[in-house]
């Protein structure tokens, strides 16, 4: 994308980008672990949050492991976090005010996020967004989730966009990695828990401490040139 041309596109993630949802999700996912006889840690969940359970479970699971309960673990999270946790989601500061920005630059907006359909239409609704986004992707609509590129590749063709013209949000470098995998640079945020040395050896080009940031150098930013 030369300097001169404006993106077409933003596309955001949501969980620890636009929500404050990481440590609920790190708490879900660490009980169901120990429910089903893996000790492991929230500090070691909590490093994996970003990706969808495709990619996570592996990484404490043996493939037999898998076979036997992976699919059984996952469900018990997502009926624990919907729950327990979803309720006590909130949205970081200036969600919808950095959203109306962009709008406003006349890029449309897509969300990329590794959550399942529903829970990503209830993420909406608590931030206060779904009228400013125009097209939402889940991990339900891709083989892969984070860090394979298929979430941002299906965003892409949906939008009829190159990736050369849009620019991803996100909080995590499994979110960078992805979008770099479909040709998109990314901005990374720190509200989600990630170190910026992370996130820049993921693959963010800039770095802010999140929404609010964002939407106050808004004019400086890769959104605006």
């Amino acid at each position: 994308m030369e300097d001169c041309e404006l993106p077409k596109a933003a596309i955001f993630d949501l969980d620890g980008t636009l929500l404050d949802s990481v440590d609920l999700h790190a708490l879900a996912w660490q009980e169901a672990m120990l429910k089903f006889g893996h000790d492991v840690s929230f500090e070691q969940v909590r490093g994996q949050i970003g990706k969808g359970g495709d990619k996570l479970i592996p990484v404490f699971l043996s493939a037999d492991e898998q076979r036997d309960h992976g699919n059984e673990l996952e469900e018990w999270r997502g009926n624990r976090f919907k729950t327990e946790y979803l309720p006590l989601v909130r949205p970081f500061s200036a969600v919808p005010d950095l959203l109306r920005r962009v709008r406003d630059a006349g890029l449309r907006i897509a969300v990329a996020s590794s959550a399942k359909e529903d829970e990503v239409d209830e993420y909406l609704n608590i931030a206060g967004i779904t009228h400013l986004v125009d097209l939402t992707t889940s991990s339900d609509d891709a083989e892969e989730s984070k860090p394979a590129p298929d979430i941002f590749e299906i965003v892409l063709k949906k939008l009829k966009v190159d990736g050369a013209d849009a620019i991803a949000i996100g909080d995590t470098p499994y979110d960078a990695e992805a979008a770099g995998r479909a040709g998109i640079a990314t901005i990374g945020v720190l509200c989600g828990g990630f170190t910026e040395s992370s996130l820049r050896q993921g693959g963010c080009v800039e770095i802010y401490p999140g929404p609010a940031g964002l939407c106050a150098r808004f004019g400086n930013s890769l959104l605006a040139r």
